[in-house]
């Protein structure tokens, strides 16, 4: 796995560390406007703990830590080129944070997982190229973009190298990281394998649970599965599916504990 490491300047004047400036600025998008990310971050008190599934760079480990100060943030992502600039981003600006080069799943191993270079927050233990490309296209197409750059755009961005990956679980971490502190976010950003992180949390991790913020891909009834799953262990889940995604299976999950 090769890459080059490159820097982007955000609105706000710091500078961070990514594999590609286009791509981090999708996504610290995300995290500035007025969604459940943000709605999760302002259900945070000092001294919460948030578990940072699926870290990528480490833009939303930033705005949570910077939502509110003294909050802790363990960010988990595999990729070992996306984990360097997770190290840095949050060596720079996540006070107590840590981040771990893992993967999420629903018990410790060892597996084949697919990191895309052109797209690493596509990248998934369950990629799927064609699946990849069509959602791709079709956020394109809903963002206003014609055919022509769409085709140019998505040509080979999903040119993926296959890597093993360490994969750990929720409550593995939360035992070595910090065994009693109250979760105040579960985030979770894994492309496929959202429901698996949610099977590696035991009975008693789960009553530390007090918001989840997800990205869910619907397929075969999984955001039905992934909400009632939560819903089963105390937690009130909402649903949403922004307008530049209408058509594909990607959903957002918030839930909280009343």
């Amino acid at each position: 796995m090769t890459t080059t490491q490159q820097q982007l300047r955000l609105d706000d004047g710091r500078t961070v560390t990514c594999t590609s400036p286009a791509e981090a600025r999708m996504l610290w998008n995300e995290m500035i406007t007025d969604g459940y990310y943000r709605q999760a971050a302002a259900t945070l008190r000092p001294g919460d703990l948030v578990v940072d599934i699926g870290a990528n760079i480490g833009l939303s480990a930033m705005m949570f830590a910077e939502t509110v100060p003294g909050v802790r943030v363990i960010a988990a992502e595999p990729a070992p080129a996306t984990y360097d600039c997770l190290q840095r981003n949050m060596g720079a600006y996540v006070p107590d944070g840590v981040a771990l080069e893992v993967a999420v799943g629903a018990a410790p191993g060892v597996l084949p997982f697919t990191w895309y270079p052109r797209a690493t927050a596509n990248s998934s233990l369950y990629a799927d190229r064609e699946a990849d490309d069509d959602a791709t296209r079709t956020f394109l197409r809903n963002s206003g973009l014609p055919d022509d750059a769409i085709a140019m755009i998505t040509r080979g961005l999903h040119d993926g190298e296959q890597i093993e990956v360490e994969v750990t679980t929720v409550s593995a971490i939360l035992a070595a990281e910090n065994p009693t502190a109250e979760i105040g976010v579960l985030k979770i950003d894994v492309e496929r394998a959202e429901f698996d992180v949610l099977l590696g949390i035991t009975e008693a991790d789960w009553a530390r649970v007090r918001t989840v913020v997800a990205e869910v891909h619907d397929h075969e009834g999984r955001l039905a599965q992934f909400c009632d799953l939560l819903a089963a262990h105390g937690l009130t889940p909402q649903t949403r599916q922004d307008s530049s995604l209408a058509g594909t299976e990607l959903h957002e999950v918030f839930a909280t504990r009343e």
